[in-house]
């Protein structure tokens, strides 16, 4: 036990055992599932779930849609599906092995209605001083940033969604990647303060979507005041409030 923490999401209304040490679910994985806007009766992949607190808080807040996650390691996956049961949702939430460097349809799995991720943040090992082992696999992206997004375009029907969680820096790279196959671009910048640039982008596209891009007012995280979050971003992380799309 020394070496897992029991932590509390949405206010308590998610419990999630997680490493102590290495990747940790926290404020982008809240975010991402404050993004998520499936419908009731909808299907959710997440890629990468890890022990998921991304993917639990989404089913949280989504209570009428289906979730499935994919995850390659099998420390991780043990871990979500111990919180999976632990939180009760066995009967709508569940994960999978599952690489995204292999094809989606090798899965065998139907077409999803939405997608998100919370992609690593970085794929040329040379660009960083080299991660914690034990934090390498959410930091580092094997295969690309190109093979994460071509998995979520491929695991989504036409007119499903895609949503995802990334560097700011990144997003030159996303959306030439993400407009191959979607549109109905929509990219909402993520300020650690309101005049600092934007350390974060919550992008979300339409497969075969035709609408142009819009980019959206900023959120800010934090005032200059010493609070830890601002007040909206504080009822987003309790869960009274979502991240919504126009």
């Amino acid at each position: 036990m020394d070496n897992f923490t029991e932590d509390h999401l949405l206010d308590g209304r998610v419990r999630l055992r997680q490493p102590a040490r290495g990747y940790r679910a926290g404020l982008d994985a809240a975010l991402l599932a404050a993004a998520c806007d499936a419908q009731d009766g909808q299907r959710v992949l997440e890629a990468g779930c890890g022990a998921g607190g991304a993917l639990l808080a989404a089913a949280a807040r989504r209570p009428g849609a289906r979730f499935v996650g994919v995850e390659r390691d099998a420390a991780a996956l043990a871990l979500a599906r111990h919180n999976i049961a632990a939180n009760s949702m066995g009967d709508r939430v569940e994960v999978v092995e599952g690489d995204v460097a292999v094809r989606f349809s090798l899965l065998g799995l139907e077409p999803f209605d939405a997608a998100i991720a919370n992609p690593p943040f970085f794929d040329d090992a040379g660009a960083l001083r080299g991660p914690a082992p034990d934090r390498r696999a959410a930091w580092m992206a094997d295969d690309g940033l190109e093979a994460w997004i071509q998995f979520l375009t491929k695991a989504v029907r036409e007119g499903g969604t895609i949503t995802l969680i990334h560097r700011a820096d990144r997003l030159a790279d996303i959306l030439g990647l993400l407009t191959a196959k979607c549109g109905s671009i929509q990219v909402l910048p993520i300020h650690p303060f309101a005049d600092e640039p934007a350390k974060r982008v919550l992008v979300r596209a339409i497969k075969t979507g035709k609408a142009p891009l819009r980019l959206l007012p900023p959120r800010v995280l934090h005032d200059r005041d010493g609070a830890k979050h601002r007040p909206d971003v504080e009822a987003i992380l309790r869960g009274e409030a979502d991240l919504p799309w126009l």
